[in-house]
């Protein structure tokens, strides 16, 4: 079950509420738009949704609000980036150097990856940046301009907003992340992690807090003050936690899983989230860093 089925149902997306650790839960205020019938209302679209497959539990709040729990909340991976714009916006910002020494994550798999090494990040190796406080690192950006205009000026530093690439710097954190999920989706083709998907699979705490931000997007496009940049920084930051503690790629002798290919096809939906959510603000989405 999905943010776009339910909204199918509910007339707008519904808003998701919690940790997602224990539940995938999602709130709804449709029922409210019907005044004073907003209770038998609410019991209406219950009744509707507990007929869906992938619901899991619908309750009837006090008012009309519904709580709406899902299933399989990885489903929403299908439909995460499907109002990805074709490009980024015309004055967009683009970086317009790279940091001394980065190191770009379209080279050969490395080595210290096939050998079961730590996950490689398409980072500056050594030394790492001052302030750095996850695996640390610089940036070059690249893109190509195009539509959609943004909806106002970044608000990260202007002509190099991954510079400091200190994470207190939210431009380096969403141009990071961004970058991660490029090179993830890279390197799993370089080590044929292929197959099909199984959403299911996506049940660590740390995978569910990525698809818990992931299911903001579909409101916020709808919103009248979508807040991209916030929810960009707060899916980079989930998506960083992910990254570090939740491999999609093999490592050494490990045999290619479904689950890797699940968290392959999440770090796709992350990429198409992020970019989204920079065109907005008229930032480039950086590939490498």
């Amino acid at each position: 079950m999905t943010p776009g089925r339910l909204a199918e149902v509910l007339g707008a997306p519904p808003v998701p509420r919690g940790t997602w650790e224990r539940e995938a839960l999602y709130v709804s205020t449709a029922a409210l738009r019907h005044g004073e019938r907003a209770g038998e209302r609410a019991a209406e679209l219950a009744l509707r949704l507990r007929a869906l497959p992938g619901i899991e539990e619908v309750r009837v709040r006090p008012g009309g609000f519904l709580e709406i729990v899902v299933a399989v909340p990885g489903e929403l991976v299908g439909e995460a980036g499907a109002a990805l714009p074709g490009a980024a916006p015309p004055g967009g910002v683009l970086p317009d150097q790279a940091l001394p020494g980065a190191v770009l994550p379209d080279q050969p798999l490395p080595d210290r990856v096939l050998s079961g090494a730590a996950l490689p990040d398409p980072v500056l190796p050594d030394p790492v940046l001052p302030g750095a406080g996850r695996s640390g690192d610089a940036a070059e950006g690249r893109g190509a301009p195009g539509p959609p205009e943004p909806r106002g000026p970044s608000p990260w530093p202007q002509g190099t907003p991954w510079s400091p690439g200190t994470w207190d710097n939210p431009g380096f954190v969403v141009g990071y992340a961004h970058a991660r999920a490029v090179a993830v989706r890279r390197w799993a083709a370089e080590l044929g992690v292929a197959g099909a998907f199984r959403p299911e699979l996506l049940a660590d705490r740390w995978d569910r807090a990525v698809l818990r931000a992931l299911a903001e997007a579909p409101g916020r496009r709808v919103s009248r003050d979508p807040g991209w940049a916030a929810y960009a920084e707060r899916l980079a930051l989930a998506y960083h936690d992910a990254f570090e503690r939740a491999p999609a790629l093999p490592r050494g002798d490990e045999a290619v899983s479904a689950l890797h290919v699940a968290r392959v096809r999440l770090a796709g939906a992350v990429r198409e989230v992020l970019a989204e959510a920079m065109a907005e603000v008229g930032v480039i989405p950086p590939d490498r860093l």
